[in-house]
C-alpha cells in the first residue's frame, strides 16, 4: 500500500507545473518565530528573510521530516545564521525526495534593521530538480521580506518568494511558483506567543498558518497550530539542554496519516547590537 501511495504521489507531482522546493508540512513549526523579536531564532528567516534582523544571537539548526512515514518523501533543512554589527546573514539548504526524485535548494540571505520599527531582508536561492534518466533542471531566484514592529509586542510582516519567474527549462514554460505571505505575531508575555499568516501560492488556494508557543518552564516548551492549506493540525514539544534545543513534532492527515519531524537548534551567546 505504501509503495502504491508513493508512486501515485510522485506521478501527481510530475503531472503539475514545477513548484517550489517542497515546503515542510510543519513549515509553521520551525519558522514560528518569524513575526516576533523575542522568539526569533535561526529558522525564522525560512518564512521571512527580514526575520534575520531580529536574531538575539547567532545560531544554527537542522530539521528532518518524514512525510506520511514514506521514505520517498523525506525532507531535510539545515540553517545557519550569523549576527554582525552590519546586519545578519543566513544560509539555508533544503533537500526533498529520494534516489529517484530529488529537489534541492541552497539560499543565502541578508537582513538589517532600519531603525527600531522596520526590518528588511532578502535571500537568493539556487534550486535544482533531478529525476535520473528523465530530466534535470535548475533555476536561480530570490525572495524578499519586511517586518514592521507596530508595538513592543505586536509585529507584522510581508514576504514574496520568486515574484518574477525562475524558469526551469528554456524550451518550456515550466517555472517555480511564486509565493506571497503576510502575517501578524503577538507576544502575549515572555513565555507565550501567537502568530498567524496568510499564504498565497501560485495556482493554489489561499491558506492560513496559525501557531502558538508556550514555555511551561525555561527548559520545556510546546508548540501547536494548523495549516489550512493541507487541513493538517500539528504539535510538538521542545526541550532545552544548555545552548541546544531538541524538538519532536508531528502533523496529522486524516487519510494519509502522520508526518513525524525532529528539529535540533543551537543558539550561541547573546551579543549586544551596536546602536543604529
Amino acid at each position: 500500500m505504501k509503495h502504491f501511495l508513493t508512486f501515485t504521489c510522485i506521478v501527481a507531482i510530475l503531472s503539475l507545473k514545477a513548484q517550489t522546493v517542497r515546503q515542510p508540512l510543519l513549515a509553521s513549526y520551525p519558522g514560528a518565530g518569524a513575526y516576533s523579536k523575542q522568539f526569533a531564532d535561526a529558522f525564522s528567516f525560512t518564512v521571512n528573510p527580514a526575520a534575520l534582523a531580529n536574531l538575539q544571537q547567532s545560531g544554527a539548526g537542522v530539521y528532518s521530516e518524514r512525510r506520511f512515514l514514506l521514505h520517498a518523501f523525506n525532507q531535510y533543512t539545515a540553517v545557519a545564521a550569523l549576527q554582525t554589527n552590519s546586519g545578519s546573514f543566513g544560509l539555508q539548504a533544503d533537500y526533498f525526495g529520494y534516489a529517484n526524485y530529488t529537489e534541492t535548494q541552497l539560499g543565502l540571505g541578508y537582513a538589517r534593521s532600519l531603525g527600531k520599527k522596520v526590518d528588511i531582508g532578502a535571500k537568493f536561492n539556487y534550486y535544482s530538480l533531478r529525476i535520473p534518466a528523465y530530466t534535470s533542471a535548475s533555476a536561480v531566484h530570490f525572495e524578499a521580506g519586511v517586518l514592521l514592529h507596530l508595538s513592543e509586542k505586536l509585529h507584522a510582516g510581508f514576504s514574496v518568494f520568486n515574484p518574477v519567474g525562475g524558469k526551469l527549462n528554456k524550451t518550456t514554460n515550466e517555472k517555480l511558483a511564486s509565493v506571497f505571505r503576510g502575517g501578524l505575531g503577538y507576544e502575549v508575555s515572555d513565555r507565550f506567543f501567537i502568530s498567524a499568516e496568510i499564504i498565497k501560492e501560485e495556482n493554489k488556494n489561499t491558506g492560513v498558518n496559525a501557531v502558538f508557543q508556550y514555555e511551561l518552564v525555561k527548559q520545556l516548551l510546546i508548540r501547536a497550530g494548523i495549516n489550512t492549506v493541507n487541513t493538517q493540525p500539528f504539535a510538538g514539544v521542545g526541550l532545552r539542554f544548555g545552548m541546544f534545543r531538541v524538538d519532536v513534532a508531528t502533523a496529522y492527515h486524516p487519510q494519509l496519516g502522520i508526518s513525524p519531524a525532529v528539529m535540533i537548534l543551537f543558539a550561541g551567546k547573546r551579543k549586544e547590537k551596536a546602536n543604529e
